[in-house]
């Protein structure tokens, strides 16, 4: 009997000896890894980055080598230059000359005893402790003042601190303060020849400026000059010329009260007050017109009612609109205000 054939038995599939490291290379190689053609763009890219950083030393050029020697000899001339400029410049005597001062002795210093200040002299006072411009400065004083009657005399005396005072005030043989009027008029009557011989009597300076009158008669301000002005009681000089200048300047005064638009007279309304009382205005009187039409920038800018800026649109308007007819076409100025007009129309004429 035949046997029957057996079945081909399947091959197992080989026992794979993969290691345990493999998901974790797979892993790696699939988040770092790197195709053939990136590797090769980094390698171009590295090697770009070596040529940018090594071109920039090839290319520059070899800088010189620096030499110190020429220029330090160059500052060494330089030097030698200066110095002989400085030993050759001519020596310029000062204007000035220094003073010199004789070294003052050192005067012997005495205790404190009462003594009368009117018989010492700068030795005297140097010897109770006080310096010497200060001893000379008290002998001065007490030449000027016709002698000492009071110790408050000496407390005035400028230099005279009140330490020193208080120390010598005890030993000053004279009253605290000056006696009355009529008692110091008595006391200098009275005294002998030999109290107080240095002084000198009174006398009234003679004075280098004439007295002003107590009467004056009243003048046309109009036509005064600086020395009828100067008569008024207040007015010197330079308000007098002023007065005259400001006059001048406006042609004529047609009233009293423009007296206090003169500047140096605004803040003296009792000069103003002299002034109106020793002057006046004559009738019909007519002040220096002043033509719009025809003056000039530099005589319109001179009047005070005036001024720069007035002066200015003055010329620039008559040059646009053409001269002026009547006083009334002023008031086409803005900035001119009706007060200021008011004012200045006894001043203008149009031709």
């Amino acid at each position: 009997m035949p046997v029957p054939a057996q079945r081909p038995v399947p091959a197992q599939p080989p026992v794979s000896r993969r290691s345990v490291l493999h998901p974790v290379q797979r892993a790696v190689r699939r988040y770092f890894g790197f195709s053939r053609r990136e590797t090769s763009g980094l390698v171009v890219l590295v090697l770009l980055m070596v040529v940018a950083l090594g071109l920039p030393s090839l290319l520059r050029p070899a800088l010189p080598t620096y030499e110190p020697r020429a220029d330090a000899q160059r500052l060494n001339a330089w030097a030698a230059e200066l110095a002989a400029r400085r030993t050759t410049r001519p020596q310029f005597s000062s204007r000035y000359p220094r003073r010199t001062y004789a070294a003052r002795t050192r005067v012997p210093q005495v205790a404190l005893a009462p003594f009368n200040p009117n018989t010492f002299t700068a030795l005297d006072w140097q010897a109770r402790g006080l310096p010497a411009w200060l001893a000379e400065r008290l002998v001065k004083y007490r030449s000027a003042v016709g002698g000492f009657r009071a110790k408050e005399q000496l407390r005035k005396a400028y230099g005279l601190s009140d330490t020193t005072y208080a120390r010598l005030a005890p030993y000053i043989q004279l009253p605290d303060q000056l006696p009355p009027r009529e008692a110091r008029e008595y006391a200098r009557n009275s005294s002998g020849p030999g109290q107080f011989a240095d002084r000198k009597p009174f006398a009234a300076a003679t004075s280098r400026f004439k007295s002003k009158p107590t009467k004056l008669a009243a003048f046309d301000v109009n036509t005064a000059d600086t020395t009828q002005l100067m008569q008024i009681r207040g007015i010197g000089r330079g308000y007098a010329r002023r007065v005259v200048e400001y006059r001048q300047r406006l042609g004529g005064f047609l009233r009293e009260d423009q007296l206090m638009e003169i500047y140096a007279l605004r803040d003296a309304p009792d000069l103003v007050d002299s002034l109106r009382k020793y002057t006046f205005v004559a009738a019909g009187f007519s002040p220096a017109l002043v033509d719009v039409n025809t003056a000039s920038f530099e005589v319109l800018q001179a009047h005070p009612y005036v001024g720069k800026r007035l002066a200015r649109v003055l010329v620039a308007f008559r040059q646009q609109h053409g001269p002026f007819r009547q006083p009334t076409d002023l008031r086409q100025i803005r900035v001119l205000d009706e007060a200021t007009l008011e004012k200045l129309q006894p001043y203008l004429v149009l031709r």
